[in-house]
């Protein structure tokens, strides 16, 4: 799995590990839209301690993990999923996978058991870049572009999701999957 030159929608984005971000340190973005009036995506590997129920009014019986998104609006819910057949609507960002959709369905199918909680993801805010910013961040080295199917995306548990895409992708990414968080501790 070589990585990508540019972004584009339903790629990955791995942060390097000097970014020096502490909204993105360590995170994989999954890229929803792309073009040049900026872009949208959601960080996979940042779960929060808050579960769906937490913030509905409505009872969800399932235990949904939430994740935070990004930065920005942190007060939005949005969901990835990969079930078209039970949640309609949604923009499919990469094969099998899918931006929103009818959120009445997804609720219903948690509800009812009919969707398991490896076939869809919740997330608080998102990540965000006006048009040329994410640009600017490529020029500067801030990003990983690569690819994965949905099974790793939804499988991967979010602890490792970093460190297991770079493993994937081998060579000298492989390496870099090993780097420590802070070096000066070494």
């Amino acid at each position: 799995m070589p990585a990508v030159q540019s972004p584009s929608k339903g790629c990955l984005m791995i942060a390097k590990p000097f970014l020096g971000d502490p909204n993105f340190e360590r995170g994989v973005i999954l890229l929803c839209t792309y073009n040049e009036q900026g872009s949208f995506g959601f960080v996979l590997n940042q779960v929060t301690e808050l579960f769906l129920g937490d913030v509905l009014e409505e009872t969800i019986y399932q235990d949904i993990p939430l994740h935070l998104g990004g930065p920005v609006e942190k007060n939005t819910l949005h969901f990835i999923h990969r079930r078209p057949d039970l949640i309609t609507g949604g923009d499919e960002i990469m094969k099998g996978v899918f931006w929103g959709g009818d959120f009445e369905q997804a609720k219903t199918q948690l509800n009812i058991n009919g969707l398991d909680k490896t076939d869809i993801r919740f997330f608080i805010g998102y990540s965000g870049w006006g048009g040329g910013q994410l640009e600017n961040e490529m020029k500067e080295e801030s990003w990983i572009v690569t690819q994965a199917d949905s099974d790793f995306l939804f499988s991967t548990p979010p602890e490792s999701f970093w460190r297991e895409i770079l493993r994937k992708m081998g060579g000298a990414y492989r390496s870099i999957a090993h780097y420590p968080i802070d070096p000066r501790l070494n």
